[in-house]
């Protein structure tokens, strides 16, 4: 209450002289834009001010905003204060817009800003709200966060299990995205259950940021932080419709507390509470058609998608006995990993080995994609000329609703007398033969030098000898005590939690060390080490802890009044930092004055 005084009273003193130099401006990122495209405008006054009435936007539709933002700094003893209301607009029809002036009451007095005029042009693809805006991000844009207390958060967060198609053959590739849309500040998030996929074949898109990739999409005209929570390939295993469970996950929601004092500054400096909140996405029904039966080859063994084979051989040109590899490459896209094996005619006096299947497959937005090798080991054992027939494959390709045939080349192979007895080997085709290995040498010979030696002179009833057969015995005795020790230790999770809570924050404080040069990730990464390490520090739970709660139980753990303070206000700063701007203190010095909290409430507790 103290801090809030005195940064009211700093306010009010110098008051008298921001008036003298009060600005009111309106400002857009950019004068022409397409139809489709979002023009962001942001009106600021470098005073207090009240009373804002915004211009009327004709000829735009407002699809966010007002984004609200205060700043205060203090500079050399000298304070100022500064708000922006920013909007996002997108223009319903081209040509030349004028956004006309704002007004706002500063000091008594009326301000008015500039009318500002837009160039409106055909943007590509004519996209009018839904879908807008990409952008790629490492965190959720805090523009889209609503501010203060939300009445009905269902409209806020959801998640939706996006499909590519809603009908589909067997067979046919279909990309779901789990994807989370959220207008309200999350602190936490787990999933609760995850679709079985029953009925498909799902390939998981694996990605290589382990991090959620935030972007903002603008939704039926509201703008959405938007991340992907999973992306599957699935292929349906059977005909008819097949139900898409719907994906459970919880959260816990991070707004503006509702005041209780009366203080109006509660909502500026920090007030807030957790709200635990489930979200459930809508289930999907796939539709699955069954494959043609008009035009079916008898090759065809259920290949769905595009595809494209090539056959290989090392050598035309062997000895009776020698090896000889033959490949066939099926490469497209579609169901690779579902292929059934391909089974060639090989001449009777090959000798044929089962195949090596090599897979190089991908799985991305786009599908599945790649190619499956089958290499074949041969051994010719007679000596001529043979022919390896052509091999056919056909698959089913879902854009054109048809059937297609392919086939290999045949190849020639000349086989030469080997050496030895080639020409007298009988052949025969053995699959399921491994690869001829040599499994041991049952004859050996029979030594002749043989030395002996007198008891106690070897390694038997030597020092090792006795060293080695107390050792065994001791070392499992260490072994049961330490066990037993651990499994102690372990049993006490409260206790662990609280001994290994130094070493997650210590990793959460790296994380935030990685973006220093990004202040809103930095703070968030602070704000989530902090509030991990009280967690898991205090045994309490996440979704319980708040500013009161923190400071209770770091007093009644004896610690100083000064470094309890310190604390909460270091939280504050991170929660303020979120929204706006933060001067007179660098990330550096936050990170170091969070290091040494952390440091002495260990050694405190």
């Amino acid at each position: 209450m103290k801090i809030k005084l005195s940064i009211l009273t700093l306010l009010l003193c110098c008051s008298s002289l921001v008036f003298a130099q009060v600005k009111f401006t309106a400002s857009v990122n950019k004068t022409t834009i397409g139809t489709g495209e979002v023009l962001e405008v942001t009106f600021s006054i470098n005073a207090n001010g009240d009373r804002f009435a915004p211009p009327a936007f004709g000829g735009f539709q407002v699809v966010g905003g007002p984004n609200v933002s205060n700043s205060v700094s203090m500079i050399n003893g000298v304070t100022s204060a500064s708000i922006a209301y920013g909007y996002d607009l997108v223009p319903t029809k081209e040509g030349e817009i004028t956004i006309g002036p704002a007004t706002i009451v500063s000091g008594g007095r009326p301000y008015s800003t500039t009318p500002i005029k837009i160039k409106v042009v055909k943007g590509q693809g004519g996209q009018a709200s839904q879908q807008a805006q990409q952008q790629s991000s490492n965190g959720p844009d805090s523009r889209n966060i609503q501010r203060g207390r939300v009445s009905d958060i269902s409209k806020s967060l959801f998640l939706r299990a996006e499909v590519d198609k809603t009908t589909a053959y067997l067979g046919q590739q279909i990309t779901m995205n789990l994807r989370l849309y959220t207008r309200v500040n999350i602190a936490n998030g787990e999933p609760e259950k995850i679709p079985d996929l029953n009925g498909f074949y799902s390939q998981e898109i694996k990605s290589t940021n382990p991090n959620a990739q935030w972007r903002t999409e603008i939704l039926n005209g509201v703008r959405y932080n938007v991340t992907d929570i999973k992306q599957t390939i699935l292929f349906p295993e059977h005909e008819g419709n097949i139900t898409i469970e719907p994906a459970i996950m919880n959260f816990i929601v991070r707004q503006q507390a509702a005041s209780t004092s009366g203080d109006p500054f509660d909502a500026f400096f920090g007030g807030y509470e957790d709200v635990k909140y489930k979200v459930k996405s809508t289930p999907v029904v796939i539709h699955v058609k069954p494959l043609p039966l008009a035009g079916k080859p008898a090759e065809f063994t259920g290949a769905v998608g595009k595809f494209n084979i090539e056959a290989s051989l090392d050598k035309n040109d062997v000895k009776a006995n020698d090896a000889i590899n033959y490949t066939i490459k099926v490469s497209g896209t579609g169901n690779l990993k579902l292929l059934k094996p391909i089974n060639p005619t090989f001449p009777a006096d090959f000798e044929k080995y089962e195949p090596k299947i090599t897979d190089t497959i991908t799985e991305n937005a786009g599908g599945s994609s790649g190619n499956r090798k089958y290499t074949y080991l041969l051994i010719p054992r007679h000596q001529g000329d043979f022919t390896i027939d052509p091999v056919k494959f056909a698959y089913f390709n879902p854009a054109t609703g048809r059937y297609v045939s392919l086939s290999t080349p045949a190849f020639h192979v000349k086989v030469a007398k080997g050496t030895g007895d080639g020409s007298n080997v009988t052949a025969f085709s053995n699959a399921g033969k491994q690869d001829v290995k040599v499994l041991s040498n049952d004859i050996r010979y029979i030594k002749t030098g043989t030395e002996l030696n007198e008891a106690g002179s070897d390694f038997y009833g030597s020092g090792l000898y006795y060293f080695l057969l107390i050792f065994g015995p001791a070392g499992f005795l260490g072994a049961l005590v330490y066990g037993k020790w651990r499994d102690k230790n372990n049993a006490d999770v409260v206790g662990l939690k609280s001994r290994k809570a130094g070493k997650i924050a210590a990793k959460h404080l790296a994380s935030a060390k990685q973006q220093l040069n990004n202040k809103k990730a930095f703070y968030e990464n602070l704000f989530r080490g902090l509030y991990g390490y009280l967690s898991d520090k205090l045994n309490i739970p996440y979704s319980d802890l708040n500013r009161e709660k923190i400071a209770s139980e770091l007093k009644a753990r004896s610690l100083d009044e000064s470094l309890i303070n310190e604390m909460l206000d270091t939280l504050d700063l991170c929660e303020m930092a979120r929204y706006a701007p933060v001067s007179g203190i660098t990330e550096q010095q936050v990170l170091d004055k969070a290091q040494n909290m952390i440091n002495n409430i260990e050694n405190k507790i």
